[in-house]
């Protein structure tokens, strides 16, 4: 009697153990939300990027004009100081080219171990038709390197952040849409800042899935996982364990999105957080856009709801980005129905 006692003891301890250290989701504090500007200088806003520069100190940019594609689209930028945000700046015009204007996509902020900030964006006609362009500042900011356009088939980050794989090694998300627009692939381009030279990098994807505008999460020294926008209603993940030389394992999560660009972050190997669409696509390319959340995973592969961003019966809230600055704070960045930039801060 006294050993079945005893053995009764020992399995409920074990059990209380193993209660107190399973995992739980974490709960989102003191959330604040305000436009970038209330009065925006462009009839149409789109494709946020975020980055901090020092303590309470961001940069965004986005690009603007009449709308998503017109030939006055450039790339704006403005400085959160921790209360407010700047004016706009429109850091980026459109390419005069051959007789031809071409619009801005997609800008990418980026701040390297070298304390190099990178502005990545896009320029083109149309996605199918656009290449990439960069352009570097040594002082926050303040002023920029003359832009560059990348190496023929160099794309650049395609809409998230990198990462930066080993000191001067940033490994970059990209993509390519066929001309038809029928063909979604991915890919990962590293850039070596001592060599200011590019590398593409394949990504196994045998179930022919068709994935664009993939974002990273770090999960140990070597392995990172690639979370990706899909035509199938589901967000599609690729694992790398080489710290991002090869890629494979791709594959659908239960994680439902409509067709829109997402963005995660790494809070710490086992915490995760994703800003996504989570609804089916609708008839339109924008349905589904109307509710916007935070998730959490401890895993990268399972994703409970956090809170909504945006949950209303219409209109688009998409594309978003998402950092955590040093004082552990979240801020996320996201499209308000084409017309504003809106920012969104909460503790975690």
């Amino acid at each position: 009697m006294n050993l079945k006692l005893k053995y009764f003891g020992i399995v409920l301890v074990l059990m209380c153990f193993s209660c107190s250290t399973v995992s739980k989701k974490p709960k989102a504090s003191n959330i604040t939300s305000a436009f970038i500007i209330n009065e925006p200088v462009t009839s149409s806003s789109h494709a946020a990027t975020l980055v901090e520069l020092n303590p309470n100190q961001l940069m965004a940019a986005w690009f603007g004009g009449k709308y998503e594609g017109a030939k006055d689209v450039g790339i704006y930028t403005a400085v959160y100081n921790g209360k407010t945000w700047s004016a706009p700046y429109n850091l980026i015009k459109p390419l005069i080219s051959q007789g031809d204007t071409l619009p801005c996509w997609n800008p990418v902020l980026f701040k390297s171990k070298s304390q190099r900030l990178y502005l990545f964006y896009k320029v083109g006609k149309n996605p199918r038709e656009w290449f990439g362009a960069m352009t570097v500042s040594k002082d926050n900011g303040t002023t920029w390197s003359t832009p560059k356009y990348l190496p023929k088939g160099i794309l650049g980050p395609i809409k998230n952040k990198p990462i930066e794989v080993t000191p001067g090694v940033i490994l970059c998300g990209s993509s390519t849409e066929s001309i038809d627009n029928k063909e979604w692939r991915v890919h990962v381009e590293t850039y070596t800042e001592a060599t200011d030279s590019w590398e593409k990098i394949a990504v196994e994807n045998n179930k022919g899935f068709d994935i664009i505008q993939p974002t990273f999460l770090v999960h140990s020294a070597n392995t990172i996982q690639m979370l990706s926008r899909s035509k199938h209603n589901k967000v599609i993940s690729s694992w790398s364990a080489d710290k991002g030389k090869k890629w494979n394992q791709t594959d659908s999560l239960n994680v439902v999105n409509s067709n829109s660009g997402i963005d995660a972050i790494t809070l710490s190997k086992k915490s995760f957080l994703l800003v996504n669409n989570p609804l089916p696509q609708g008839k339109d390319w924008f349905n589904g856009r109307n509710v916007l959340d935070v998730e959490h995973s401890h895993d990268g592969v399972h994703w409970k709801k956090l809170f909504d961003l945006e949950n209303q019966s219409e209109g688009e809230f998409s594309y978003p980005a998402i950092i955590q600055t040093l004082d552990g704070k979240i801020h996320v960045l996201y499209t308000y129905n084409r017309k504003y930039i809106k920012h969104v801060a909460f503790g975690i």
